[in-house]
């Protein structure tokens, strides 16, 4: 019989639907059946694509003798972390907090006021029926020594929370501030990421090795700025490294989660939408920086995954693919020379193994290899790779969680719309527009007075909004979307949207030492009221925010102060370890670049040439105004010039004279004399 979860949207809860475990969605009723019947809450926190949390729903959650134990003693409450990343984010600081370390699944005991008195990840059947029963009994014995234990954990952790994003006292003018990342603070940082850096492989630090794309972001900015040869081979050694790697899915394109090696040659094959939308973006500016034919392909081939297999009916994308296929890792994606050979003959099948990787004693599991791009593919590799992808089409595949997560799609807005627009593939702008609508349909909330102001809900499934609301990474990565598809294409709708979008973010999220709290004024209160200050797989929210309104700032001339003040609460992650602090490094960069704005007036041939070279600048501060909306900020008051085309160029508020030739463009762009 089907439990409280089945009529979730999300379909890492409906999973558990048939559980006989009495599982509870988060919310008001399982805390209240707590309070009344005298028991503690058991939470259970995962998602879709995590291997282990499917290996402990088997042994544990569908078994009868360990769910007639939670459902007697406990009250069970289950919680994808990607519909709820709040409820996640405070538990799991209070799981690192316990046992030094923390992941998924995340298994966390509290009180019925929520407070965690004890914390963990993966627990085998036998050991976690035993913790169960333990618990159950000190709970009955001692039941008062856990509360108190628990208020104190919670205090502890709270202070902890304040004091890491303490600004600083602003009634004392000699108290140590923080600042923007400076030019110095971004050197330095660049220095400090060389000297982490794996010089053989690429990428930071040994295995599990995740793909750093905020970091290499920031050094692409850092390179365009100063022209640092040092960055630039950092983001060279590990770009290549990765689309060689098996990492990269070498058939179908896009990356997966993470390598368990330092080389990228096996992954975790799970593959999440956030980082394939960065890592398209990163291999954008790459590409755009070098003119290295393997980005450019990286970026095709990543765009044509997105919109062949993350794509949902409705116009967005969906959240991941799972790693497990029928219960195994790597099932649809791994290869043997036999397996090769049965689909491109002998001699094809010899040499696409030898150009792939793939061994008779194998990189992976069983004898089996991951494929890996071992030397430049030679003129037949399309066609083997078409009738691979055909091949490997009839395996079974891996599930989708086909959820729509609003930060995430924003995110792959922003590089659809860029990428669509620098190498004119309108079909990825036009997709980048379709997500954008839906987005805006479905997950927000307009007011209905003058005094309201947009709400963004968290995420939604076949069209149906969940009830959770947007947290500030879902307002930043949504905002930092629609203000790349409106210099995509020149509508306003967009960058109206993302004004409004942005205001309400500040009125809701704002922290008093600057930057932003995870969770808005109204939002659910919990024990924690967490402020994100580290960029881990993706932009936190105060980072994601940070870049949104400096950007904004650029093309309106508004709110360029929050930006600043965003950025500033980062610099103790920049300080501490920049590899934790990407997303604020990269706009760190935009910021000390200040803003190149760039206007083109006109709609014929010589525009459209003109806006081609603009978009081709690499400087982290730039942005375009084009169109025939005069009402454009950065086009009011600017018109054709002699009957012609133009082309104002304004760096660091200040103007040059307009041009009317490329050539001319160029020269201003390039930071020439008028």
């Amino acid at each position: 019989m089907p439990n409280r979860l089945s009529q979730a949207t999300s379909p890492y809860l409906l999973q558990h639907a048939d559980n006989p475990v009495h599982w509870h969605e988060w919310g008001e009723a399982a805390f209240a059946e707590a309070k009344q019947r005298e028991v503690p809450i058991l939470l259970s926190v995962g998602y879709a694509a995590c291997h282990w949390c499917h290996v402990m729903a088997h042994e544990s959650f569908e078994d009868e003798q360990v769910a007639a134990v939670m459902n007697e003693h406990f009250v069970p409450v289950k919680v994808d972390r990607e519909e709820r990343p709040d409820v996640d984010a405070v538990y799991m600081q209070a799981t690192q907090a316990m046992t030094g370390q923390g992941g998924w699944p995340m298994t966390c005991l509290l009180t019925p006021a929520g407070e965690p008195f004890y914390c963990g990840t993966y627990f085998p059947r036998t050991q976690f029926l035993s913790l169960l029963q333990a618990i159950s009994e000190v709970w009955s014995e001692r039941r008062e020594e856990i509360l108190t234990g628990a208020e104190q954990i919670t205090r502890r952790l709270r202070e902890a929370t304040e004091a890491a994003t303490d600004p600083g006292n602003p009634n004392d003018p000699g108290a140590p501030r923080a600042q923007v990342p400076d030019e110095t603070m971004l050197a330095s940082a660049v220095g400090r990421l060389a000297a982490h850096a794996d010089t053989r492989h690429g990428g930071f630090g040994s295995s599990p090795k995740f793909p750093p794309s905020m970091t290499l972001e920031h050094l692409l900015r850092h390179h365009a700025r100063t022209g640092s040869e040092a960055a630039l081979e950092l983001v060279n050694r590990t770009c290549t490294a990765m689309a060689h790697g098996g990492i990269y899915d070498q058939l179908a394109g896009g990356f997966a989660r993470y390598s368990v090696d330092a080389a990228w040659v096996v992954p975790h094959f799970e593959k999440m939408l956030y980082d394939n939308a960065l890592l398209l973006r990163v291999y954008l500016h790459w590409y755009q920086t070098t003119g290295d034919p393997l980005a450019r392909r990286v970026v095709g081939e990543t765009a044509e995954f997105l919109l062949r297999e993350m794509r949902t009916p409705e116009g967005a994308f969906a959240a991941s693919l799972d790693a497990d296929t029928d219960g195994v890792e790597g099932l649809t994606y791994v290869w043997t020379p036999a397996q090769l050979a049965e689909v491109l003959g002998a001699a094809d099948g010899a040499r696409a193994a030898e150009l792939l990787g793939v061994t008779e004693s194998g990189t992976f599991e069983g004898g089996a290899s991951t494929l890996q791009m071992m030397a430049e593919p030679p003129p037949e590799w399309p066609a083997w790779r078409e009738a691979l992808l055909t091949a490997r089409a009839r395996r079974p595949q891996p599930a989708r969680d086909d959820k729509v997560v609003t930060s995430w799609n924003g995110l792959v807005i922003a590089a659809l719309a860029e990428a669509g627009a620098l190498l004119e593939e309108p079909e990825w702008v036009e997709a980048a527009t379709a997500c954008a609508e839906l987005l805006l349909a479905a997950h927000t909330q307009h007011p209905t007075t003058a005094q309201g102001q947009v709400r963004v809900l968290r995420a939604s499934r076949e069209g149906r909004p969940g009830e959770p609301a947007g947290v500030a990474d879902d307002y930043g990565n949504l905002a930092e979307g629609l203000l790349a598809l409106h210099q995509a294409t020149g509508q306003m709708q967009w960058l109206n949207a993302a004004g409004e979008i942005l205001s309400s973010a500040v009125d809701q999220f704002s922290a008093p030492g600057g930057g932003f709290y995870d969770t808005a004024t109204d939002a659910e209160r919990l024990v924690l009221r967490l402020q994100g200050v580290t960029d881990n797989a993706e932009p936190c929210g105060t980072s994601s925010l940070a870049g949104a309104l400096l950007t904004y700032s650029a093309l309106t001339g508004t709110r360029r102060e929050e930006a600043e003040r965003a950025l500033a609460t980062g610099a103790r992650t920049v300080s501490a370890d920049p590899r934790f602090a990407g997303w604020f490094l990269a706009v760190a960069e935009a910021a000390v670049a200040g803003p190149l704005q760039v206007a083109v007036v006109g709609e014929d041939a010589s525009a459209r040439e003109m806006l081609a070279v603009a978009r081709a600048a690499t400087s982290p501060g730039l942005v375009l105004a084009a169109g025939p909306d005069t009402t454009h900020p950065l086009l009011e008051g600017r018109g054709l010039v002699g009957g012609r085309s133009a082309a104002y160029v304004c760096r660091g508020f200040t103007c040059d004279l307009p041009v009317t030739s490329v050539a001319d463009l160029r020269r201003q762009l390039a930071g020439g004399p008028n």
